[in-house]
């Protein structure tokens, strides 16, 4: 519940505002009154007279009706202090910096789940607790510092963790970014990181607000939520970034032995973010790196002019974007020998553009005409420019600035020389630009943005899948299809959802009669291939045999097989070949389903080279998956191999995502391998696990 209140207060109280600056009461209190509050500021404390040049009151009755309470004590107190502020001093929004409530203590719990109650009857709103407070244009009720530079235009951050935040703050101001709000949610028992953005979305003006939000999230507790909003403000052209914490595969469970468990939490956030159009982030840098990327003019192309005096920067710089997917195109012919004729003897123009040490500002200027006017092959520019401290660099970065607000092509400053060029670059940043002062990390953080997809459709695909018959053929599964742990499906089950999905399937029988096995491989051909159904790894307890070519052949199998512990019967399919491909899935609490796509057999266990959806997909979303996987290459063929079938792998990405949706029994599921080639993709083995 954000309101008018809590962003724009009119009159604040500090309970438990102080002199100590160390102390959260006396640092708050110093950073509302240095960050020009124009309201009426009161602070109660029964120990002081005079906090910072304000009367203190003793008692929180004595003072005036307030819009906003800042809370710095204890948090047994709390309780009482927001039940009394809510009833008698007309107060609707409250920052409470206070810890150790639902963080640490279930008594602590209950003290929050009480502030929440009387919050939540007068309409009153939350932050925290346990946070570092708010920040925005109006009033700076946070106790850390750095304070930023803040303007309309600057970025929107939002946190779960207090002391995460001055981090991030601290790596942003180095780097010139600049924000407009502040959020530490702490606890967010009120409000979370969704509810802000939520408020953000629906009260959007693309003429004064934000278009950058960063978040660092150490909880999604609304997926969909955050899904929602997230889409809906990027659609409307913003821009969003974020880091989320703890979703390490090592801080998971396996819940099945097979191939689906690959999904994660991890994967789950991986899939939410490309669905939504997020940019994820994995540290400080890369996430106040790419906020300060956002600030610049969008990349239209890949292409990068690198402009350098220092040839070694310059190759780290190409090495990075090639390898992020950029490029750095050659640069040759009369206009860059007329550039190069203009440059001091010894300068290279074939890009990186290495104009020597001894290059001047003037030249600096003359190249990124050139590579704005003339190279049209070029997309961005990158500029690499510091000093051995021999020189000062203010008539470059002054250069530097007329070419950022003139030229249409976005330029990326380089300036590495924060120690000995500090003052130049502080007057630089001044000027209201950002630095990247390390040119991997800018590479690496260009790389994301560009391979993160734009938000997915919401419309589901529904061609093809045949939703009541996969409702029935669920719901007619007999009652020991159940428990905690649910089962793995029969062979017959698996080809029927499959076929409602309109997922092609490989002719084959299961049975545990040999002859009837013997008479469907007459009937499809030789050779096939005999599995073991029952264990659910075939493999490891040689359970698979392929190329089989004759009947006697496929007699001795059927005996072998079905001596293994735990054989029910045996599978018999066409043998078919071509490149193996892998489709699972794996359904997260919160979340949905989590499907998986890569290339297929071992090599979906041993590389672990997949890519991850949020279902429902649309066919944007499952090309991109197929596009992101490093196997790619595999895929669309390579040495002479022809690709497979793309669109049909695509579709049948789309059709297994539909059908998920309409049976979230389905709690894990693998199709590995299907086999492609550049006629079509067909499921050869599949596996799917209920549980209701």
């Amino acid at each position: 519940m954000i309101n008018e209140q809590l962003l724009n207060p009119q009159s604040i109280v500090i309970i438990g505002g102080s002199n100590n600056v160390h102390k959260p009461g006396g640092a708050i209190v110093r950073n509302i009154i240095s960050g020009g509050f124009r309201g009426d500021l009161h602070v109660v404390n029964p120990k002081e007279d005079e906090v910072q040049g304000l009367k203190v009151f003793h008692d929180v009755k004595d003072i005036p009706q307030t819009e906003l309470a800042i809370l710095v004590v204890a948090a047994r107190f709390c309780p009482d202090y927001v039940d009394y502020l809510c009833a008698e001093k007309g107060v609707r929004a409250f920052v409470i910096i206070s810890a150790g409530f639902g963080e640490e203590t279930k008594a602590g719990a209950a003290l929050e789940q009480r502030i929440l109650d009387t919050c939540e009857r007068y309409g009153a709103a939350l932050i925290g607790p346990n946070c570092i407070g708010l920040l925005n244009r109006h009033h700076h009720s946070v106790f850390t510092l750095p304070i930023p530079d803040l303007n309309p235009q600057g970025v929107d951050f939002i946190s779960g963790s207090g002391a995460t935040a001055v981090f991030i703050l601290e790596s942003a101001v180095i780097k010139g970014l600049q924000f407009n709000s502040v959020w530490s949610i702490g606890n967010g028992k009120q409000i979370g990181i969704e509810d802000v953005l939520q408020y953000m979305d629906e009260h959007f003006n693309p003429d004064t607000d934000s278009k950058v939000k960063l978040l660092y999230i150490e909880n999604i507790a609304n997926p969909d939520k955050l899904l929602f909003h997230a889409s809906s403000l990027i659609r409307k052209g913003c821009r969003i970034a974020a880091i989320k914490a703890g979703s390490s595969e090592s801080g998971s469970r396996a819940a099945s032995s097979h191939t689906g468990a690959i999904a994660s939490s991890d994967a789950a956030v991986e899939a939410l973010f490309r669905k939504a159009g997020i940019v994820r982030c994995f540290s400080r840098e890369e996430l106040t790196t790419v906020g300060c990327i956002f600030t610049l003019p969008e990349l239209k192309g890949r292409n990068f002019a690198i402009v350098t005096h220092a040839g070694g920067p310059g190759v780290m710089l190409t090495d990075a974007l090639a390898k992020g997917g950029l490029n750095v195109p050659r640069l040759e012919g009369p206009i860059a020998e007329e550039l190069k004729a203009q440059l001091f003897p010894g300068s290279s123009v074939a890009n990186p553009i290495d104009f020597l040490a001894t290059g001047t500002a003037q030249q600096l200027g003359l190249i990124i005409d050139y590579c704005e006017q003339r190279f049209h092959e070029v997309d961005a520019i990158a500029v690499i420019y510091g000093t051995p401290g021999l020189n000062q660099l203010y008539e470059a970065y002054d250069v530097l600035d007329k070419k950022i607000q003139t030229c249409k092509k976005p330029i990326f400053p380089i300036l590495p020389s924060l120690h000995t060029a500090g003052p130049e670059v502080e007057a630089f940043l001044k000027r209201g630009h950002v630095n990247f002062s390390d040119e991997v990390t800018l590479a690496t953080a260009l790389s994301q943005i560009m391979q993160t997809p734009q938000p997915a459709p919401s419309e589901l695909e529904l061609y093809g899948v045949d939703v009541p018959k996969i409702r029935d053929i669920i719901t007619s599964l007999p009652p020991s299809v159940s428990g905690t742990n649910g089962d793995y499906v029969s062979p017959e089950i698996v080809r029927q959802l499959l076929s409602c999905a309109g997922i092609p399937l490989v002719p084959e029988m299961v049975s545990t009669s040999k002859e009837e096995l013997a008479a469907f491989a007459e009937k499809v051909g030789y050779p096939v291939v005999a599995k073991v159904v029952g264990p659910v790894h075939k493999s490891d307890v040689g359970g698979v045999t392929l190329n089989i070519r004759t009947a006697e052949h496929l007699s001795l199998e059927f005996d072998r097989m079905m001596r293994i512990p735990d054989a029910t019967g045996v599978m018999v399919q066409k043998m078919l070949k071509g490149t193996e491909l892998f489709i699972g899935a794996k359904y997260e609490e919160r979340f949905g389903h989590v499907v998986l796509c890569g290339l297929g057999g071992i090599f979906v266990e041993v590389l672990k080279d997949v890519s991850s959806g949020l279902a429902p997909l649309s066919y944007a979303e499952a090309y991109s998956m197929i596009h992101s996987l490093k196997g790619y290459k595999i895929i669309k063929g390579t040495r002479g191999q022809k690709g497979i079938n793309e669109q049909r792998y695509a579709e049948i990405i789309v059709r297994l995502s539909t059908l998920l949706r309409f049976a979230t029994e389905i709690k894990e599921m693998d199709i590995n391998p299907l086999l492609a080639d550049e006629h079509g993709v067909v499921a050869v083995d599949a596996r799917i696990r209920i549980e209701r």
